[in-house]
This record gives structure tokens, C-alpha cells and sequence, in this order.
């Protein structure tokens, strides 16, 4: 029987020998069908045939990267080269031999230049490459087209090529600068497929154009793929000096380059005059570079050769530089000078200062090394930049690039598939926006007009960026609407007249106001007892007419936790509560960085929380508010209670016969040893502690400030009442006692400031 046993489980052992046999054998032939068939059809894949076309000295720079990666894998790609514009016309160095020299066969040269130099030469020159482009393009027949910056020429093949169905590529797509040039740039991005943009804003910038984010690839400029890795060459002094003599030394040379905005072409050409006396004047080496071919060049030649620039000793003129050559001068330039994109783009790689004059520049991301001079309409102003600028060295920024670009976009490349629809999908995400340095910020303060209306005074400030109140005006508060309205008024041109006397620029008018208000429509919906004739008022519309800015109004417990949040304790804090501790009690509550309003205008009055069925009269009307414990007046009325009663005066308390008696003596009674007003006084900070407990379990900040001139006195007992009341989670929460002077003026001015200074250059 054992015998047997052992014989059947050899059997299956040999059963299971052969099934794995077959098994692997199965699998070997499998793979070996699947490499022939791979193999098959690599051998049948068409590489992608990439067309590059490029304009200008300029945008080859930018290309040029892109074309070489193409190069280097032939086995993938097909490059196309197709050269236009100022590259074949002498007068601009004929800058194709570059491209010669470089290696690059040239598949199709295009004379589309009509000379002129004026905005009619532009719109000619334009439809002359549309006329040649077609039978380029039908010759060719690429994949795609790779199409840089924002170049009339430019635009002429994005249209040529959109037209033929031919996918495109776009670089630099996206960015902002201030001249017809956005326009152009723009135009080109609605026509491309693709887009390769250099920084994360012009990145959001084509998304809230509509462009499909899966398209949108982030790589960098890809100049920044070579002047990282050449810009520190040990001959640079070589080159510095076979361009500027032998006599020249680092960072003690002026680049210049300017260029004709053809918006504003008179305006243009009378910057690069003051340019040049601004130079002539500043007396360094300077190596200056002609304009490009846009409409208003030849005027910027004849201003250039009629102050004798090119026989200046002081000046080398030339009409090109090999970009390699270029990396270098800039890099070791005492400054760089003019409106030309590489200023604030590819010097900010090096640190080197630089100057951007007029707008044609204006919108561009920048470095710190960039101090910009768009009212550029004297030559002093020019001259003080010089002065600020000129051999001083910036940390390096790398906004525009980190040398990778190049591999990025070949990867991009790689991935598109060319079976899918050349139509376009579109979408309406939000935008961010840029600040940048400004000279005339440097030299004028930018301010905000903030008035606040209280119970008994009427204030106006001119308060700074930084929140200090540059100059305060007060005067007693009309009990007349239109009195008040005319004191408003009055009181606001006086401040903005003097505001021209302290250097300062207004932007707009921020108002804090007791009452319900709809800041949205810069209305008065309702008042409180304490200011009379003030309900349904707009107060936007008159003070906007009268001073021509932009008004901001608000309830004054919000401008208290607007100026927290712009100045106080809560700058940074992305959830707190402000609670105003004052005639009355109100506050303001921040939720995600943001001031919360309500459906009805009447969030955060936190005055009105009730914390008792039957407590005393509220000034709204009910009973049991925080108000009606824990407000001056509330602590008023307890204390001339005890005084008409006989109780409130201890001795040696310091109290005159004909004195009014307010919640001050009230506390300094309690602080003496009275043991009614300390009862009086333990049941307000009680009732404002369970009050600002229920806030904490509604909206569950993670700070408390307490404002106002009961705001240092309630601060401790209000914390015990939440380490003993409130949840476990919320015992943590501090309150803190704000330190600003004036939060009402200082929350209206942070409205202006806040929302005026969110604009773009």
C-alpha cells in the first residue's frame, strides 16, 4: 500500500514538471512575439517633424536651446528651420549667419520686411509673411511649429499656421509688459495648441485666458538652459574688452538698450533722448545696442547720431552681439539701462542692476534688481536712478528659469499625440496679479484717506502702507445729515490737499461707521442711538464724486479686525475674532483670511449675543446682551448706581464732587477694595467671557484680540472664563490685548490699502 502511495505522487510530481514546462514555454514564445512586434513597429514610427521659426537676434536666443535638444535626438525628431524678419536685413546685422554658424541648416529664408520703420511698415510686413508663409509651410508640412514671444512676425505665423491646421507650440506665452507687444503675445496664445511659459504667474495667467491646463507646460526660459551654464567663463574680461577697449573694467560699464514703444511712439522717442543725456551726463563706458525694427526706430537712430553717440569716446554703438558675448557683458555690467525684456528678465540671473524706463516693460515679473522708471520724463529722474543703480549687485533671481527648460519641453514634446482634435477645450479659472518696484513709490508715499464717524467725533487721517497716521484732523460730529455730510467732505479735501505737502498719494477713501452697513454699495443700511439722521445714507457715491477715488466703507467693528489683520495681532492668522470693548461691544470675525459679512450685513455683532434670559435692558432692545453687562455704558450705569446709593467711593479714592462718574471709577473703586464694584465688574467680564465662549464654539478661531479702552482690563478674566466654560479643544485659545491706537481709522485706511494696491505694472 506504501509502494503504492509513493508511485502516485511521482506520477503528479512528473504531471506538474511537465504543465511548468509547458507553462514557460508559453511565456518564453509570448515575449518573444510581443519584442518582434515592438520592434516592427519602432521601425515604422515617423518622428515628429518640429518646424522652428524665428524672427530676430533676439528670439533666436531663446530658440536657439530648443533647437539643439532637437538635434541631439534625430532619431525622435525632424528639425525644420525657418528664418524671417530682421534676420536677412543688413542694416540689422543679418543675424542669420548666426544661425549658420551654429550648424543649423535653414530649410526656407523669408524676406518679409517692408521698410519704413512706421506702423504702416508693421501691418505690410505682416501680410507680406502671410503671403509667402503658405507655400512654406504646405512644402514643409510639420507636426507642429514652435513660435516665441510676441513679435508681429510672430503673429504672422501662429495665423498662417492655425489657419493650415498645424499644431503650435507657443513660448513665453502669458506675461504681461505694457505696450501693443500684449496684445500681439495674447493673440498668439488664443492661436496656439501648446504652451511652454516661463513662470508661474504667466502660467495662471494663461488658465484664466481659458487655455486647457493640460497643455500648459511650466519649463522656464530656455535662454536660462545656457547662460547658467556659461555666463561664468574665465575670458569674460576678453570679451568685455574687444567690445569696450582695453581700458574698461568689471562692473564699471553701462549696458543700454532701447526700444521704440509703438503705442506711444513720440513719448518713445523722447525717453531715449533724455536716456542718452542722462548717460552722456553719468560719464561711464557704455555699450549701447540700435533699437529693433518697430515702427519709431529710425527716429531713435537720427536722436542717437545727432548727439554723436557713435563718435563718443565714452560709447561703443553696435547693431548686434552674439548672444554668448551678450551673457557676458550684462553679467558683469555696472548696470543696464533702457526697456529691452532682457533687463528684467535675463539680468536678473546675474544680480546685475538694472534700470527699465517708460512702459513698454511694464506687467513683467522682476527681481530686486530692477528699479523701474516709467514717468521717465526728465533727465534728472534718469540720472537719480543712475545714481541708485550703478554698481550695486543683486541677490540672483531665477523667476524666468533653472536651467532645465529645455529637457522639460522635449518631454512635452514627446507626449503630444497627434491623433488627438486640434480643437481647442476652454475654461474661466481666477488670475493672481504682480506688484513690482516703482521709482515714483520709492519717492512718494502711497496712503490711504480713512474717516471714522463715531458717537461724538468726527476723524479723518492720512495713514501710510506701514499704518502710521501721517496727519489726523477732528471735529465734533454734526447732529445733521447735512452738516455732517458737508463737514465729511470738507474735512477729506482738506487732508488730500495737504496729503500733496507730505509727499503723499492717496488712493482712496476707507470710512468706518457705527451701524448695519452694505459694503458693497458703500450704504448705511442702519444706526446706532449714538449717531442720529444715518440710516439708508450712501456714503460712497458723494465722497467719490466730490475727491474722484475709490471709497470703502464699514461697520467700525469689522475695521477693527480688518486693522488686526493688516497690523495687529492677527496679520498672518488665517482665523480670529476681534472684539471691541468700548461705549458699546462690537467686533469683527476673519474666517480663511477673510472678513465675514453675512447674508444681512449684520455678522460679528457680537454685542448682541445674549448670555442671559433676564438680564438687564440692551440698547437693541432685548435683554441679556454682552452689551448690557459688559459696555462702558452698561459699566456707567452700574456705577452711578452705587454712587447715588452711597457705595462707590472708598477711602482714599481720588473722586471731585462735579465730576461725571464713568466705568472708570468703577474699576478704580474694585481695585481699591470695594466689594460691590468688584461683583459689578466679576459679572461683566463673566458675561463677556461666556459670550466670546459661544464664539469660540461656533466659529472656532485659533486667537481672541480685544480691543478698545476696556480691552486690557477684561483680557485675563475673559481668558479664565474660557479655560474653566468651553470645551476641552477651545480651553487653548489665547486672548490677547490689541496694541494699535486707533483700530477704526487704521481698519478703514487697511480697506484702501488692501485693495488699491492690488494692481499690476
Amino acid at each position: 500500500m506504501v509502494a503504492g502511495l509513493h508511485s502516485l505522487l511521482n506520477r503528479m510530481s512528473q504531471v506538474s514538471e511537465q504543465e511548468l514546462y509547458s507553462l514557460r514555454m508559453q511565456r518564453s514564445r509570448e515575449k518573444m512575439e510581443r519584442d518582434k512586434t515592438e520592434l516592427h513597429l519602432s521601425q515604422f514610427k515617423r518622428k515628429l517633424r518640429v518646424c522652428v521659426a524665428t524672427c530676430n537676434r533676439a528670439d533666436y536666443s531663446k530658440l536657439a536651446p530648443i533647437m539643439f535638444g532637437i538635434k541631439a535626438h534625430s532619431d525622435e525628431f525632424e528639425l525644420e528651420v525657418v528664418v524671417l524678419g530682421s534676420h536677412l536685413i543688413d542694416d540689422y546685422g543679418n543675424t542669420f549667419r548666426m544661425i549658420e554658424q551654429d550648424d543649423f541648416g535653414i530649410d526656407s529664408k523669408l524676406h518679409t520686411i517692408v521698410r519704413g520703420e512706421d506702423e504702416a511698415a508693421m501691418v505690410e510686413s505682416v501680410g507680406l509673411a502671410l503671403v509667402k508663409l503658405p507655400d512654406v509651410l504646405q512644402r514643409l508640412r510639420p507636426d507642429i511649429l514652435i513660435v516665441h514671444g510676441d513679435r508681429f512676425d510672430a503673429l504672422a505665423l501662429a495665423t498662417a499656421a492655425a489657419l493650415m491646421n498645424i499644431r503650435i507650440l507657443h513660448l513665453e506665452g502669458g506675461e504681461v509688459s505694457g505696450t501693443i507687444d500684449d496684445s500681439i503675445r495674447h493673440a498668439i496664445s488664443k492661436l496656439a495648441h501648446y504652451h511652454a511659459c516661463c513662470t508661474r504667474m504667466a502660467e495662471q495667467h494663461l488658465i484664466a485666458m481659458c487655455e486647457d491646463h493640460s497643455r500648459i507646460l511650466l519649463a522656464g526660459c530656455p535662454s536660462y538652459d545656457k547662460l547658467l551654464l556659461t555666463h561664468h567663463k574665465d575670458d569674460y574680461m576678453d570679451i568685455i574688452k574687444s567690445w569696450l577697449g582695453d581700458k574698461v573694467q568689471d562692473h564699471d560699464y553701462i549696458v543700454a538698450l532701447q526700444h521704440p514703444v509703438t503705442t506711444d511712439i513720440q513719448h518713445s522717442i523722447k525717453i531715449y533722448g533724455l536716456m542718452l543725456d542722462a548717460l552722456l551726463s553719468f560719464n561711464k563706458k557704455t555699450l549701447i545696442l540700435f533699437p529693433n525694427i518697430d515702427a519709431g526706430s529710425k527716429e531713435m537712430v537720427r536722436v542717437m547720431r545727432k548727439k554723436g553717440i557713435e563718435q563718443h569716446p565714452n560709447f561703443r554703438a553696435v547693431k548686434h552681439i552674439p548672444f554668448e558675448q551678450f551673457i557676458q557683458l550684462v553679467c558683469h555690467a555696472g548696470c543696464m539701462i533702457g526697456n529691452s525684456s532682457c533687463g528684467v528678465r535675463e539680468a536678473g540671473a546675474f544680480g546685475t542692476p538694472v534700470i527699465n524706463l517708460g512702459t513698454r516693460q511694464t506687467g513683467r515679473e522682476t527681481g530686486e534688481n530692477v528699479l523701474h522708471v516709467r514717468d521717465a520724463d526728465t533727465h534728472n529722474k534718469i540720472y537719480h536712478a543712475l545714481e541708485l543703480q550703478f554698481g550695486k549687485r543683486y541677490p540672483c533671481s531665477k523667476i524666468y528659469g533653472d536651467g532645465s527648460a529645455v529637457p522639460r519641453i522635449l518631454k512635452f514634446l514627446r507626449s503630444i499625440d497627434l491623433d488627438e482634435p486640434l480643437q481647442k477645450t476652454f475654461c474661466f479659472p481666477p488670475v493672481k496679479e504682480s506688484i513690482s518696484q516703482d521709482i515714483d513709490h520709492i519717492l512718494e508715499t502711497q496712503s490711504a484717506l480713512a474717516v471714522d464717524l463715531g458717537g461724538t467725533n468726527l476723524r479723518v487721517a492720512i495713514v501710510c502702507m506701514r499704518g502710521k497716521i501721517l496727519k489726523k484732523y477732528t471735529e465734533n460730529n454734526p447732529r445733521t445729515f447735512e452738516d455732517r455730510m458737508d463737514l465729511i467732505l470738507k474735512m477729506c479735501k482738506d487732508a488730500v490737499q495737504d496729503a500733496v505737502s507730505i509727499n503723499c498719494r492717496i488712493l482712496g477713501v476707507g470710512v468706518s461707521t457705527g451701524g448695519r452697513v452694505n459694503p458693497q454699495e458703500g450704504v448705511v443700511l442702519h444706526s446706532t442711538k449714538l449717531i442720529q439722521e444715518w440710516s439708508c445714507v450712501n456714503l460712497r457715491t458723494p465722497i467719490s464724486d466730490a475727491l474722484h477715488l475709490p471709497v470703502w466703507v464699514d461697520n467700525d467693528g469689522n475695521c477693527a479686525a480688518l486693522a488686526e489683520k493688516k497690523f495687529g495681532h492677527g496679520k498672518g492668522v488665517e482665523n480670529f475674532v476681534t472684539v471691541i470693548t468700548g461705549t458699546g461691544i462690537g467686533g469683527g470675525i476673519i474666517h480663511h483670511h477673510e472678513l465675514i459679512h453675512g447674508s444681512t450685513f449684520c455678522a460679528a455683532e457680537l454685542g448682541h449675543i445674549m448670555v442671559s434670559l433676564e438680564g438687564p435692558e440692551c440698547s437693541c432692545g432685548s435683554r441679556g446682551c454682552i452689551e448690557a453687562y459688559a459696555s462702558g455704558m452698561a459699566l456707567q450705569r452700574e456705577a452711578k448706581m452705587l454712587h447715588d446709593e452711597d457705595l462707590l467711593k472708598v477711602e482714599g479714592m481720588d473722586m471731585k464732587i462735579c465730576e461725571p462718574i464713568t466705568a472708570a471709577h468703577l474699576i478704580s473703586a474694585a481695585r481699591m477694595g470695594n466689594s460691590k464694584a468688584a461683583a459689578v465688574l466679576h459679572k461683566a467680564s463673566t458675561a463677556l467671557g461666556v459670550g466670546i465662549v459661544n464664539i469660540l464654539h461656533i466659529v472656532n478661531p485659533s486667537l481672541v484680540v480685544l480691543s478698545g479702552v476696556l480691552g486690557s482690563f477684561y483680557q485675563e478674566p475673559v481668558q479664565q472664563v474660557i479655560s474653566q466654560r468651553a470645551l476641552t479643544s477651545a480651553q487653548t485659545i489665547r486672548v490677547v490685548t490689541s496694541h494699535l491706537e486707533e483700530p477704526a481709522l487704521l481698519g478703514a485706511a487697511s480697506m484702501v490699502l488692501d485693495y488699491a494696491t492690488r494692481r499690476t505694472y
